[in-house]
């Protein structure tokens, strides 16, 4: 008796391989890949992003998914990478560090790689998150949207890749420009209170900037109140200059204070918080913005002789339609185009490894709209290091000084702030990379 079932076993046994076997004889042979990654299939590529769709930082920042996935629609349209499709998947986490370490968790088995993540805490928090465990499991998190400098530290955060320069870079090169442009004036500053506003006083100190008065903000407490409460700080304490380093509404909140106020100050905007069309739409009037001193690694976003800006504006309007065209979008399409380039120079045979890899290997050299170089290697995971000054004109638009970009250049560390050369590649042709 038992033998007789061990035999009908066995032959229903071998019927099942025959049967998988030529199941699996019928499917395409691209479609079967024992090697197969998280995020990769024969047809597509998807990649995540966590960032404020909603909350304080939603401003202006809510922008960045759509234009991003323009882009990649337009390269998608185009025969995508290596024939395979770009898929963005969007998680809103308010500006809120554990709704970004969920959101993470959420994509981290589904995605190639994260792409543009917002936030100096919020990265932090994905980061250290043992749920995410991004180091342990060799998850990318590229061309992040925050210049925090801790995150270039390659033993720390080996799966990290910055791309903006750091806030102690732009802080030393505002400390700078203060220096050649408004020696002898009492100076004020409002800075956000964390690895953000840390990194922007360490870069001060360095340039040896001292300030009459520094008022720091808790992340998520800018208001129409808090704006006048800092007005009156800065009014009290004489300050003829005022840097403000924070978040978008953390700008629209001071300076629509001064306007109420009456405060007139010459104001120097931080990168991260002066974007035009978003200050506009917050309320500021064009009176107290016109004449404020802005810094920037890309090119002014009404600069249509900029080969880099005529090519993404003209995305935007087709990919990206009722979208205005601003520092936001700027910043997204820029990020979108090194992440299309990345990803073809990780080859064919897609992983999350050679995907980094070749960020590594070959970033140095990908095509930018920014005016510094970036300066990826094998032991660099340090993105662009530089920044030029403008005005704000009546109409928003950030004009260089004397009509001509003036690239300022420098590290996290001691190094000193030089004048630079503006070298970069020229924009790839129809704005579609074709690196290897």
């Amino acid at each position: 008796m038992f033998a007789k079932r061990s035999s009908k076993f066995a032959v229903l046994a071998t019927a099942s391989v025959a049967v998988a076997a030529l199941t699996l004889g019928a499917l395409p042979a691209q479609a079967f890949n024992p090697r197969s990654e998280a995020g990769v299939t024969a047809t597509t590529i998807k990649l995540g992003i966590t960032t404020p769709l909603t909350g304080s930082a939603a401003p202006g920042y809510s922008k960045v998914p759509a234009a991003m996935q323009a882009y990649f629609n337009y390269v998608n349209d185009n025969g995508g990478v290596y024939g395979r499709k770009i898929q963005l998947t969007v998680k809103d986490d308010g500006y809120i560090p554990t709704t970004a370490v969920a959101n993470a968790k959420s994509m981290s088995n589904g995605v190639l790689a994260y792409v543009a993540n917002l936030g100096t805490a919020n990265n932090n928090a994905i980061a250290k998150s043992p749920v995410v465990g991004l180091a342990a499991n060799r998850i990318p998190s590229i061309f992040i949207n925050t210049g925090y400098s801790g995150f270039a530290d390659r033993t720390k955060f080996p799966t990290m890749y910055p791309i903006f320069p750091s806030y102690i870079m732009e802080a030393k090169i505002m400390g700078q420009y203060i220096k050649e442009n408004f020696a002898g004036k009492k100076l004020g500053l409002i800075y956000q209170d964390d690895d953000f506003g840390s990194d922007a006083l360490a870069g001060f100190k360095t340039a040896g900037v001292k300030f009459d008065v520094a008022i720091p903000y808790a992340s998520g407490s800018q208001s129409a109140a808090a704006g006048a409460g800092w007005v009156g700080k800065l009014k009290a304490a004489g300050a003829e200059v005022v840097v403000m380093f924070g978040v978008t509404s953390a700008t629209g909140a001071a300076l629509g204070a001064s306007a109420v106020l009456g405060y007139k100050a010459q104001w120097i905007l931080g990168s991260v918080g002066g974007d035009a069309t978003t200050l506009k739409a917050l309320g500021v009037p064009a009176a107290v913005l016109t004449g404020s001193i802005g810094a920037s690694f890309l090119p002014g976003t009404t600069d249509t002789k900029d080969e880099y800006i005529k090519q993404f504006q003209d995305v935007n309007a087709k990919y990206n339609a009722g979208a205005s065209f601003d520092n936001n979008v700027l910043v997204a399409m820029n990020s979108a185009m090194l992440t299309v380039e990345a990803l073809r120079a990780a080859g064919k045979n897609l992983t999350r490894d050679s995907l980094m890899a070749a960020i590594e290997k070959k970033g140095a050299t990908f095509a930018s709209a920014a005016f510094s170089p970036i300066l990826y290697s094998p032991t660099s995971h340090v993105g662009y290091s530089g920044y030029w000054f403008g005005k704000y004109d009546p109409s928003g638009a950030m004009l260089p000084d004397g009509g001509t970009y003036s690239l300022y250049t420098t590290d996290s560390g001691a190094g000193a702030v030089v004048k630079a050369t503006i070298k970069r590649p020229a924009m790839p042709a129809k704005g579609l990379p074709n690196n290897s």
